[in-house]
């Protein structure tokens, strides 16, 4: 296995999970921003305010998100499992 195929691989599944992770931190950047505002609005200085909407605004993304996420993921899959022969000859 040359060094240029590991770093191709190692760039590949890298771009696969900064991609399929994206929506769900956009997601829940949105929503934690949100209630920054909401709380720097209204005063309210409670800490765990923002997680329960967070993780619920995070289990949305990945009931709408997560058949597109676990293509990529598969799709990822089946690429180093079709080249696995030429992974481990050289």
């Amino acid at each position: 296995m040359s060094e240029d195929l590991v770093i191709d691989l190692m760039q590949q599944a890298v771009m696969t999970v900064i991609i399929v992770s994206g929506p769900l931190l956009m997601l829940a950047l949105v929503v934690g921003l949100l209630i920054s505002v909401f709380q720097t609005i209204t005063s309210i200085q409670e800490q765990t305010l923002a997680f329960v909407p967070k993780i619920f605004a995070v289990f949305l993304g990945v009931y709408f998100f997560g058949p597109w996420m676990m293509g990529r993921m598969v799709e990822l899959f089946v690429q180093v499992v079709d080249n696995f022969g030429q992974y481990i000859i050289r």
